[in-house]
């Protein structure tokens, strides 16, 4: 073997051992990622979380998820949104990043390009503006859903808009919301993101002196209804998602309030 030789197979050698490392590091950080997504973090009232029917619960820092593999978004996101939170600051957005703490992969953000949906927050940008890290967080590919511009842009953004209010008015309120991931969907992208035909949020407030609970369930297009027209019974969100919201809570209350479809306690105006 002659020396150009030799230094040709030294430099191959070297280029491999660059890339294994590199590569390896990349696996350790996305380890270091995924497990850090399994802790509960401090800011999370876990009392509330719902059940996972996926069993892959994400936390992150402003909110926490059970992601779906075979729908490739989140069946829930929950979070609470307190008083404190609600802000006017208007931060930069940000590019969409993979989250990297589902560790079955999060779908990549290119699916929703030219698809005709808007990739709608979960848990809007709108309602973690106290910090740009929290506001910046809700950019990750999980907390992510297909939605059609004048749905997103309109009465799912009036029902988010009620939703700060009541956080104001109740001194914080617990979220829960994502699409409703059955029946037959339309797909997006190679990685085959499901476009919900409906959508839920559900809230409980437990900071008012008496606790109480309102849920709506929302057909995937826009409307000029009241939204108290959208109103439902946990229970009936619970059935069409096989979630079960409050396990947590006392069963004589969880029962009684989930039944409910009232609403005459929330205001409206």
């Amino acid at each position: 073997m002659n020396k150009r030789t030799l230094y040709s197979v030294i430099a191959i050698l070297i280029i491999i051992g660059i890339y294994g490392y590199e590569h390896f590091l990349v696996e350790e950080e996305k380890v270091e990622i995924i497990l850090e997504g399994e802790t509960v973090k401090m800011d999370t009232n876990a009392y509330f979380l719902p059940t996972s029917t996926t069993n892959q619960i994400v936390h992150h820092d402003g909110y926490s998820l059970s992601y779906s593999e075979p729908h490739e978004q989140a069946e829930w996101v929950a979070y609470e949104l307190k008083k404190s939170h609600l802000s006017n600051i208007n931060f930069k957005r940000p590019y969409f990043q993979i989250d990297k703490a589902v560790k079955t992969g999060a779908a990549h953000w290119r699916n929703y390009k030219k698809s005709g949906y808007d990739r709608g927050h979960l848990c809007p940008a709108g309602d973690r503006r106290f910090s740009k890290e929290a506001h910046d967080e809700t950019f990750l590919t999980s907390n992510i859903s297909p939605q059609k511009h004048n749905f997103n842009s309109g009465i799912w953004n009036t029902l988010e808009q009620k939703v700060r209010y009541w956080a104001r008015k109740y001194d914080g309120v617990f979220v829960v919301t994502g699409g409703v991931l059955k029946g037959n969907m339309k797909t997006i992208g190679d990685e085959k993101v499901s476009v919900p035909n409906l959508f839920y949020k559900v809230l409980i407030d437990n900071n008012s002196g008496k606790t109480k609970m309102i849920a709506f369930i929302m057909p995937h297009k826009n409307s000029n209804k009241p939204l108290y027209e959208f109103v439902v019974s946990v229970d009936e969100v619970e059935k069409l998602t096989g979630i079960d919201f409050f396990p947590e809570l006392e069963d004589a209350i969880e029962n009684k309030l989930e039944a409910s479809k009232s609403y005459k306690e929330w205001s409206f105006n």
